[in-house]
């Protein structure tokens, strides 16, 4: 029998189902008027009405031009609303009228008009939203410099601010988006002939806002803008398909920043490179365990390198990851960079191991790897002097925390052994695992094991019969200690990775 509190609530299935899905927004984009946005979007319209489909106009303009006024043949026109507006009539598209008659298609020119006070929304994109909301499939046309984000950056280019603008969520939320493109020598050709404005107006035109290098940017952003939406619907759709390789659609670096000499000429390599690709670049840095065995110099270098590549246009990161390798690899696939660049030191010292860009390579046969040869550096006296300091601090730090595993691990076994005498063993356990982990956080991992190894030594030899023997007269106890050892030590190890975690960022903030 279904349980009552899975079966689905009826209102709700209900609801669902009368749900009317949400309609289609197709935009015909263009860098300016004249481009054919209007033409493109009439054909599309007598292609989807020979299919059968119910296909209304609802504010079409064709400025007079003759071979866009054509294609109105066989569409039927929805009969625009009169409206008073300061003393004059002047017609805007009926929204209620459309939502009544409910076709498939409905044709909306010029996307960033601003409809006369009276009217239900004062822009026609918002008219869209809402026949969108009934379910009404739009065709609609939009040129670049009417994109909010880049209404400034036409204004600065061609010397006019547009004020009818559409937000970039309309654009970008659009189902399908067609960029109709027209070079400019073209375009100039057609306002020539007349066939964009009337001529009076057409000679200002080409003066002014329609100059060849304004319609070369303007073209320019147009495709950009188109661009930058293919490309996100490809991160989108990666995301949602998974990233298990690197899609080579456009040129993309990724500068591995490496703890050796050097990194300062690898990333203005990177940077040449990516000039002349013309391409984003990233820098990133693996943070490992050898970063305990840098010298304070060393890593000031690398810091010194990744502002150096921020500085150069690069975005930076630093990956806190033990393989080096897997972490770059993780990084390229997740933003899409198929071009590597990694740094080589001579020959390799141990032939027998295979060098980092072979495990990369073995990785990720998918990438594209840059090799980039560079000379030793033998390290300074200043800086063999502060490998020796940090080698001998190292292990002193060491050598203190084994004689803190050793008196944690006694205290702990007197103060159970004579003050808490009636105690559980499985108690005992548990505060013998609390001294691990507080070896491991102030000591590291290697202290935490020997912490580890001693306390079970110590349950053994103390609360286990026999007493005062490693003899066992329970074999249960070996799972016990077994147990008891992979803990600690794993609690250890854990303990020990927050704890370099927390250097690493408080490193990161100096």
């Amino acid at each position: 029998m279904v349980d009552e509190q899975q079966r689905p609530d009826p209102d709700s299935l209900l609801a669902a189902a009368n749900e009317k899905p949400r309609g289609r927004l197709k935009v015909f984009f263009g860098a300016c008027a004249g481009v054919g946005k209007t033409y493109a979007m009439l054909q599309e319209a007598q292609r989807q009405r020979a299919q059968g489909l119910d296909v209304l106009i609802g504010v079409v303009e064709t400025h007079g031009r003759s071979e866009t006024a054509a294609l109105l043949a066989g569409l039927p026109i929805l009969p625009q609303k009169r409206i008073q507006h300061r003393g004059r009539a002047v017609h805007e598209f009926d929204l209620d009228a459309a939502l009544a008659r409910h076709p498939a298609l409905v044709l909306m020119d010029e996307l960033a008009h601003s409809n006369a006070h009276g009217s239900r929304h004062p822009k026609r994109w918002q008219d869209v939203e809402e026949l969108l909301d009934a379910g009404i499939d739009v065709l609609t046309t939009v040129n670049v410099q009417h994109l909010e984000s880049l209404n400034d950056i036409v204004g600065g280019v061609t010397g006019v601010r547009v004020r009818e603008t559409v937000p970039d969520h309309v654009f970008d939320e659009a189902t399908e988006v067609v960029l109709v493109d027209l070079p400019p020598d073209d375009l100039r050709q057609r306002l020539h002939e007349g066939k964009v404005y009337i001529p009076g107006q057409a000679e200002r035109a080409i003066e002014h806002f329609f100059r060849k290098g304004n319609l070369i940017a303007l073209r320019e952003l147009a495709l950009r803008r188109t661009a930058d939406r293919v490309d996100d619907q490809m991160r989108a759709f990666r995301d949602t398909q998974g990233r298990e390789k690197v899609w080579h659609t456009r040129d993309s670096i990724l500068l591995c920043v490496g703890h050796h000499s050097g990194n300062e000429k690898l990333v203005r390599i990177a940077a040449r490179l990516a000039a002349r690709l013309g391409c984003d670049w990233h820098a990133v840095y693996v943070e490992t365990p050898t970063l305990h065995r840098l010298p304070e110099n060393r890593r000031r270098a690398i810091l010194r390198a990744l502002r150096l590549a921020q500085e150069l246009g690069a975005e930076t990161a630093t990956l806190s990851d033990p393989s080096e390798e897997r972490a770059i690899l993780r990084y390229a696939r997740e933003h899409n960079l198929g071009k590597i660049i990694i740094g080589r030191h001579g020959e390799q010292r141990w032939k027998w191991r295979s060098s980092f860009a072979d495990r990369l390579g073995q990785l990720g046969p998918d990438l594209d790897l840059v090799i980039v040869a560079l000379e030793h550096e033998p390290p300074s006296p200043l800086a063999k002097e502060a490998d020796g300091r940090n080698f001998s601090d190292k292990w002193r730090i060491q050598l203190r925390g084994c004689a803190v595993a050793f008196a944690l691990c006694a205290a702990i076994t007197l103060l159970s052994q004579w003050l808490l005498p009636g105690f559980d063993q499985a108690n005992l356990v548990m505060i013998y695992l609390l001294g691990v982990v507080i070896v491991a956080l102030f000591y590291g991992r290697w202290p935490s094991v020997l912490a580890a190894v001693i306390n079970v030594a110590s349950f053994d030899l103390f609360f286990v019969q026999p007493h005062w023997s490693f003899a066992v007269s329970d074999v249960q106890y070996l799972l016990t200690f077994a147990v008891m050892l992979i803990v600690g030590i794993t609690v250890g190890n854990l303990t020990a990775g927050v704890r370099y975690q927390a250097r690493v960022a408080r490193y990161r903030e100096q």
